[in-house]
């Protein structure tokens, strides 16, 4: 959800005897992905040569990319299957070929499976980051996995738990090294705000200064067909029926929902869990579609809730970048972005348990010890979630994966 992206330029630099890479980053979005900004700044850092080739159109990663200076190439492939996919992925290919890359690096399933194809039998390593794992809760997306992930040189994971998927789909460890997206650790600070801000954004959603409040950042997407079918991935309906219950039982509590619909299938969706829960009635539930900066929403929470049914680390690691402990759900790799200290991990799709978490972090807030937890949430994302890192990280995977061509 943030529209922030971590500076460059802090990263160490490669490694004596590393030569400059020509590197194709490729990604089917141009409105979100802002997590590829430190990967492209420390590569370009160590001075290879980036080009990003993304969908045609305005979007935010559009924007920023070229406000840095970095090259931008409209992918003439949409991403989509249908009549036009054969001739879109040879005219990727021609692409590929004109820019001649050393390495192709590659964002979400869909870019895995256009790149792979659009490079068959070309001179190139292939980079395959994995930013959520969704897609592998998918008997039929395993099924074709299994086998596909051998075109590529790398499967980087962004979290633990797709690196131990891919194990089950016989990659060897080696093939799957983890790397974290990350959080620019400096911008989401509890330094970045204070009591002012807090208080501000309080006043402007109307919310009581005076509230326990809960807070969800994320898109609403719709439900798939070939993952948890019926029910949005993100979980917002098993939030929305858990605090049915908890506000029952403490009335003072309010809860902040940051995101609209993701296209307009997922706006649809929103629109009908706002109607089926009573949202735009109920005066504990406020739902804000889009905002310019979410750490104030952050500053303003005393919880963050993170309810998805499969998920990367995501909203947990900007929370508690800012020093404000999550509710997880046990699904994907939310479980680790806390520590026991820091947080609650409770059953994904499971309302009355997440209702009783939240009954327990409004306890701590009660007895002050809320404190404590965002605070060790902080201490944890430093420690392993820090973007400057986790994008040097990446980058020692693909130079290493370069320099086996030698």
């Amino acid at each position: 959800m943030s529209a922030l992206g971590g500076p460059g330029g802090r990263g160490k630099d490669h490694p004596l005897g590393v030569r400059r890479l020509r590197i194709a980053v490729l990604v089917k979005t141009n409105a979100g992905g802002m997590w590829l900004l430190p990967q492209v700044e420390e590569l370009r850092h160590r001075g290879h040569e980036v080009t990003v080739v993304l969908p045609r159109g305005a979007g935010r990663l559009t924007d920023e990319l070229e406000h840095r200076g970095i090259e931008v190439l409209a992918s003439p492939y949409d991403f989509t299957l249908g009549r036009s996919a054969p001739l879109g992925l040879l005219r990727l290919r021609a692409l590929l070929r004109r820019l001649r890359p050393d390495v192709v690096q590659y964002h979400l399933i869909a870019s895995a499976y256009a790149v792979r194809l659009a490079t068959l039998g070309l001179p190139v390593r292939r980079v395959h980051m994995v930013a959520g794992p969704a897609y592998l809760e998918s008997r039929l997306v395993r099924s074709v996995e299994r086998f596909l992930w051998r075109m590529d040189d790398v499967v980087i994971c962004g979290c633990r738990y797709a690196s131990t998927r891919y194990g089950e789909l016989d990659c060897p460890p080696q093939r799957r090294p983890v790397a974290v997206y990350g959080v620019d650790t400096d911008a989401f600070s509890p330094d970045t705000t204070g009591p002012d801000q807090r208080a501000k954004l309080r006043a402007e959603l109307g919310i009581d200064q005076n509230a326990f409040l809960a807070v969800m950042v994320s898109y609403v997407y719709p439900p798939k067909r070939l993952v948890h079918s019926g029910r949005g991935v993100k979980g917002h309906e098993v939030l929305l029926a858990a605090w049915r219950t908890f506000r029952r039982r403490q009335p003072d509590a309010h809860l902040l929902l940051v995101g609209g619909g993701w296209t307009a299938a997922g706006e649809s969706y929103r629109r009908q869990l706002g109607e089926r829960f009573g949202v735009a009635g109920d005066p504990g539930v406020t739902w804000v579609e889009s905002v310019p900066d979410v750490r104030p929403c952050y500053a303003a929470a005393d919880v963050s809730v993170s309810p998805s049914l499969c998920d990367g680390p995501g909203a947990a690691v900007e929370a508690g970048s800012m020093g404000v402990p999550s509710i997880v759900s046990a699904a994907g790799g939310l479980p680790e972005a806390i520590t026991e200290r820091s947080g609650w991990v409770v059953p994904p799709g499971d309302p009355a348990a997440l209702a009783d978490a939240l009954g327990a972090a409004y306890l701590g807030w009660v007895a002050g010890t809320l404190t404590l937890r965002g605070r060790l949430a902080r201490r944890h994302v430093l420690a392993s979630f820090d973007d400057l890192r986790a994008a040097a990280e990446v980058a020692d995977i693909v130079e290493d994966v370069a320099a086996r061509r030698s």
